[in-house]
Parts: structure tokens; sequence; C-alpha cells
């Protein structure tokens, strides 16, 4: 295995953290950025299809970034033993594929991870690599409630 990819953790899944969703912050996050009525008014969430007060899929993928940011920053605290210098994390060309596959309701708690499927040379920008993640999470009985794939670029040399 390279250095490169001993630094991706290529095919290794990593956990990057948890949350535990309030209503308070749902309906707050739902208020600014997807006020759908299941989202905002916990006795409209009731009368949904949902049955209960739920978070926004776009709240989700929120926090996903958030505690991926946060492993990252925990990730470059740590020495680096690799030829060169060390791989710095450029920014995101884009995501595929994402779904919301279970609601997260209030009082959920959701771990995040991430796993690096693949990373390659890109031949129009030297010194830089495409990585790609496959992103989840799962909710406290371990079903899966969210997954993309993710690219990222990386300056690697």
């Amino acid at each position: 295995m390279s250095p490169l990819d001993r630094f991706f953790r290529l095919g290794e899944t990593v956990t990057l953290g948890s949350h535990t969703f309030g209503s308070e912050e749902i309906k707050e996050f739902a208020r600014k950025y997807d006020p759908q009525r299941f989202h905002v008014d916990e006795a409209a969430a009731e009368r949904s299809v949902f049955g209960r007060h739920c978070a926004s899929g776009w709240h989700t993928c929120a926090m996903w970034m958030r505690y991926n940011l946060a492993h990252r920053e925990d990730t470059h605290a740590q020495p680096w033993d690799g030829p060169g210098p060390r791989p710095q994390f450029g920014p995101s060309p884009g995501f595929e594929k994402l779904k919301w596959l279970k609601p997260v309701y209030a009082g959920d708690t959701i771990t995040f991870t991430r796993r690096a499927v693949a990373h390659r040379a890109l031949a129009s920008r030297p010194g830089w690599r495409l990585m790609t993640l496959m992103c989840e999470a799962f909710n406290q009985d371990g079903d899966k409630v969210l997954e993309f794939e993710s690219a990222v670029l990386i300056q690697a040399g």
C-alpha cells in the first residue's frame, strides 16, 4: 500500500462522529433552509407521512459535512511520515447518488462515516488527485439513513 493509500485510508470505513438531532435544532435549520411543515411544526409532522417530527435531509447532509471537516482537522494534527509534503484537501467538484433512505426523527442519534474508494491523478492539474468517497449515516438502530458518493480534490505532489 502506498503512503497516499494510507493517508486516504483507502477501503477503510472511517467513523466521523455522532450527533443527536433535537427538535428545536430541527425546527431552526428548517425555518432557515427547508421550511416544509413537517420539519417546522411537530403537529403537522404527526399528520404527515412521517408520523413524527423529522429533520430535513439537507440538515442531515450538513451535519455529515460538519463531522467530516472536524475529522479532517483531527487527521491533520497527526504527524505525516509519507514522502514529500502532506497532502492537502481542496474543494469538492460535487457528489452523486444522494439518497435519504429513512427519516431522521427528533431524538435520533446519527453516526456519520466515509470510505475512500479510489483516487487518481488529474492530467489537467499536475500535482492534484481526485478522491472518490462513499459517504453514509446510520441511526442508533444501525439503519442507514443517508448515502451519497462524493469527490474531493487533493493536492499531493
